[in-house]
């Protein structure tokens, strides 16, 4: 698995991370393929600059037997630069193998305001490619960290996998064969831990599943008061 952080890429006026991370996917060469993207919450601190909530987005990239992240660089950094917008300060990162290091700058990341030079020392360390296309070029400091996030396994808010759309008509209300089937590998009741197999589940205006031992997991608390027969419940977004 080839593993790909993003961050800093828009401004208040222009689309968001996310929407790169979705158009990096779909423009991936012969022999790789996107298969999750995740979006990660950072420190959220006035000391930070940031767009709006200060996430960064990572994107876990299949590829064919024989292939190398290093094939994946030029398409990747030909479309953040034609993305670039002057305002912004993009950061990407690109690797095949991180560090247990590489894991906790994520989770620093989350709790403390952390320097561009702690990420340039730590890739350079690990011979993990982190490049800036513009601005402060702050950006390498979240992309980082979305991949420690990403190989950590435990953490991110899941924003596409292989087979959806964008944007998305999966909204509302949808039975919970619906959504296992479109790539949620568990339905959990937050409360007690339980699995969820059957009734209807209120997934918003977007299904957002969230990444937790590596594994696509949708947390949900039961919807009281309803008057249709079975259970009902109500997807959680959680960071």
């Amino acid at each position: 698995m080839i593993l790909i952080g993003i961050d800093d890429t828009d401004t208040l006026d222009t689309p968001g991370t996310n929407q790169l991370a979705r158009r990096l996917a779909g423009s991936l060469p012969t022999g790789f393929d996107g298969a999750l993207i995740l979006r990660h919450q950072l420190l959220f601190d006035p000391r930070i600059p940031y767009t709006s909530q200060n996430g960064s987005a990572s994107l876990a990239i299949r590829h064919e037997p024989g292939r190398r992240a290093a094939e994946l660089l030029p398409a990747l950094q030909a479309e953040i630069r034609a993305w670039y917008v002057p305002g912004s300060d993009p950061g990407l990162c690109l690797a095949e193998r991180v560090s247990t290091e590489v894991v906790s700058f994520g989770r620093r990341c989350q709790r403390e305001v952390v320097g561009q030079a702690d990420a340039r020392a730590l890739a350079a360390a690990d011979m993990i490619h982190l490049e800036g296309f513009g601005g402060t070029e702050d950006g390498v400091i979240g992309a980082l960290a979305a991949v420690g996030l990403l190989a950590g396994g435990d953490d991110g808010r899941v924003v596409h996998l292989p087979g959806w759309t964008w944007p998305d008509d999966f909204a509302g209300w949808q039975t919970a064969a619906s959504v296992l089937g479109r790539g949620v590998q568990e339905i959990r009741v937050r409360e007690t831990g339980h699995t969820v197999d059957e009734g209807l589940i209120d997934v918003g205006r977007h299904l957002r599943p969230s990444y937790r031992n590596g594994r696509v997991v949708l947390v949900v608390e039961p919807v009281d008061g309803e008057e249709e027969p079975g259970p009902r419940w109500r997807a959680l977004k959680l960071p």
